[in-house]
């Protein structure tokens, strides 16, 4: 017998959040150890907000939340913001209840910044290393360095003369402007980007498009490939060979070290 296609939503669901998320799935096990690390930081982000006033974003669901970013590439904290009120799996982990409503994508990213700030997310991750090397899971003398490109957010219209004297003409469209890069030479020397000005026109390959970006730097252990370190440098081309050196650096060691890149 044919079903009903009705349409008629429930008001009602004697159901919550964390029934919703299979048993298996790989978040509950992420949870779990977050829960421990957000535990062990409580105190230290009490320094960063004020006793008196308007309860802010907790930093235990903001950190939450980065790391939802993160682990689902979500391109932009607007559109984690977008996904939260409808996303049962990324209410689960940040720790909303069905009724709770989702905080302003601005006062979002004054909050993050406040955290980022207060050096509490590289505290986030010490303690999840932590947790590591309390299992003796890391190794302690074979390690690997690997680079990739973060795209700035800028666009190649901002790369602009660092000196441009010369009279420009008045654009066409005041917001998106056309311009004609052809048979000009551009480069990190003579030009610079006017909306981020720390950003490098770089590729990493022949044949690769040139772009404004960065350079993100891990530093893993071999044994069970787990980010020991990170770091972020312009985008230069003796950029991964000097974060190599500056990272195993950063390691108290005096034992012999070897490193693949």
């Amino acid at each position: 017998m044919r079903g009903d296609d009705t349409q008629q939503s429930g008001m009602f669901s004697a159901l919550s959040p964390e029934t919703r998320v299979p048993v298996t799935h790989p978040l509950r096990p992420i949870r779990h150890y977050v829960d421990t690390v957000l535990a062990a930081l409580s105190p230290q982000p009490e320094k960063l907000y004020a006793h008196k006033g308007r309860p802010s974003v907790a930093p235990e669901k903001l950190l939450s939340a980065l790391l939802l970013q993160v682990r689902y590439s979500l391109r932009s904290e607007r559109l984690l913001m977008e996904e939260l009120p409808t996303n049962l799996l990324f209410r689960r982990l940040v720790g909303l209840d069905l009724d709770a409503p989702v905080w302003d994508v601005t006062v979002f990213t004054k909050n993050r910044d406040r955290v980022l700030a207060g050096a509490v997310a590289s505290a986030f991750f010490e303690q999840v290393l932590a947790q590591a090397k309390a299992h003796r899971l890391p190794s302690d003398e074979h390690f690997t360095v690997d680079g990739t490109l973060i795209e700035a957010w800028a666009g190649q219209k901002s790369f602009k003369l660092k000196t441009d004297a010369a009279p420009m003409p008045p654009p066409d469209d005041p917001g998106n402007p056309s311009v004609d890069f052809r048979g000009e030479r551009r480069t990190n020397a003579t030009h610079a980007s006017t909306t981020d000005p720390e950003a490098r026109l770089y590729k990493k390959a022949a044949g690769q498009e040139v772009k404004l970006c960065f350079l993100w730097h891990v530093l893993m252990e071999n044994r069970r490939g787990l980010v020991v370190n990170a770091m972020v440098t312009p985008a230069t081309g003796t950029a991964e060979r000097e974060a190599a050196v500056a990272l195993l650096d950063a390691r108290p060691t005096t034992q012999r070290i070897t490193l693949g890149g």
